[in-house]
């Protein structure tokens, strides 16, 4: 493949054992779970499809056949839209496959369950990655808690607690080059704990813990030291939209999920 853009990566394979949600939704496979509608990943596809930036979009999962059904068959039409077999973890995924001549750099990751990605979140994460973090081998886009919670005060989140802020994962990270092997490779180690935030940061040894813990370093520099440790520059992208954190890990997420989108759509309606 030759791309004139960013190649996206849509992790969509299944965890170890059976996934509970998607047990309680008749679905065999998370990425299938339907959202107001529309499964997960072809509103996923959608988000990314739409932004011009976006040159390739590939799908990577254990049984990427298994996908394709009910409104994910017609993936199979789109020339953009390409399916790959994952390896032993998210981690090991990607490092297979990016920067390979099927997924060029630069790379953007996101997951299946991210229902409410949209392509103005999209193209913010862009935006940034192309401005600010221009520099950047890895950028990580996270939300802050004041802005989830001024909108969704109710949500669950796992917080990330620094002297600036507290800050939770939206599952967007832009890969762009080779530099950020080591990152994945660390990753792969610790995927079990990735809910742990003190569990990662103790990777980087005691003193980046230790000002985690006394929350004397802001989570920018923070990530700036991590991303030296490991001989590569990461730089971190706040979004400024509360939906950017919230994907579909659990009951209550999908309900919240649910609500935003049948909000959004009554929006577009109203609006001339």
């Amino acid at each position: 493949m030759v791309a004139t853009g960013w190649t996206a990566l849509v992790m969509a394979g299944q965890r170890p054992g059976i996934d509970i949600l998607a047990m309680e939704n008749r679905q065999v496979l998370k990425a299938l779970i339907p959202v107001a509608g529309r499964s997960m990943l072809s509103r996923v596809i959608e988000a990314l499809d739409t932004c011009p930036r976006i040159a390739q979009i590939i799908v990577v999962a254990q049984d990427t056949d298994a996908l394709l059904s009910g409104d994910t068959t017609s993936l199979l039409d789109n020339p953009k839209i390409h399916f790959a077999t994952s390896t032993d973890g998210i981690a090991g995924s990607i490092a297979a496959i990016a920067g390979s001549a099927d997924a060029p750099w630069p790379v953007l990751v996101t997951t299946a369950d991210h229902a409410l990605l949209t392509p103005a979140m999209i193209d913010e994460f862009l935006d940034a990655c192309e401005g600010a973090a221009r520099g950047g081998d890895l950028a990580i886009a996270f939300g802050e808690r004041r802005i989830v919670e001024a909108g969704y005060p109710r949500t669950t989140r796992t917080w990330l607690k620094f002297r600036d802020g507290h800050f939770s994962g939206a599952n967007l990270f832009a890969l762009r080059n080779d530099r950020v092997m080591p990152a994945l490779a660390l990753w792969s180690g610790v995927e079990q704990q990735r809910k742990k935030g003190l569990a990662i940061i103790s990777q980087f040894g005691p003193v980046l813990l230790l000002r985690a813990l006394t929350r004397t370093i802001t989570f920018r520099s923070a990530l700036a030291k991590a991303g030296e440790t490991l001989g590569l520059k990461a730089e971190l992208v706040v979004m400024s939209q509360a939906e950017a954190v919230i994907d579909v890990d659990k009951p209550a997420d999908l309900v919240l999920a649910e609500e935003i989108l049948r909000q959004r759509n009554h929006s577009q309606r109203v609006c001339p």
